[in-house]
């Protein structure tokens, strides 16, 4: 079956959100319904690659929004965690960070520094609860993948 999206979306929404996105059963089935608003999700992850010197703390801030007719489970631990670099060339200062709810999306302000001169990709997993309809809630792990360059 053809997929109604690019693979490579894949990449930046996440295998394992697609398929806990319902579209799971819209493929058992043989369709996908369309989405009402213009995110193919009920959220959406907006982060950007960081650049410092080598051995200089900085900051990525990865922030999660939600449509419309949902909102942050403010009762769960909505959290950043499993961060890694793929060459070794980032260390990051906690092995999990708590997200803040600001105008009701999450950010995740994630403290690291390259280890390092060069660009390193960096992954990690946000896990978020939300709210879907009112009444439905929701858990999901949203991957972030994003470089760290060090420079000189």
């Amino acid at each position: 079956m053809k997929l109604p999206f690019p693979v490579s979306s894949l990449r930046r929404v996440g295998t394992m959100a697609v398929l806990a996105g319902g579209l799971a059963g819209g493929l058992a089935t043989g369709s996908v319904a369309a989405s009402p608003t213009p995110w193919a999700w009920a959220w959406k992850l907006d982060v950007h690659d960081v650049s410092a010197p080598v051995g200089s703390a900085t900051t990525m801030i990865a922030t999660v929004q939600f449509v419309d007719g949902c909102r942050v489970l403010e009762a769960y631990n909505n959290r950043a965690m499993q961060m890694s670099s793929i060459d070794d060339g980032v260390a990051f200062d906690h092995k999990t960070i708590p997200a803040e709810i600001k105008d009701g999306a999450l950010v995740f302000e994630i403290p690291l520094h390259a280890t390092k001169p060069g660009t390193h990709k960096i992954n990690a997993v946000l896990r978020v609860g939300y709210i879907e309809g009112g009444d439905t809630m929701k858990m999901v792990n949203i991957p972030l993948i994003a470089n760290v360059t060090g420079t000189n």
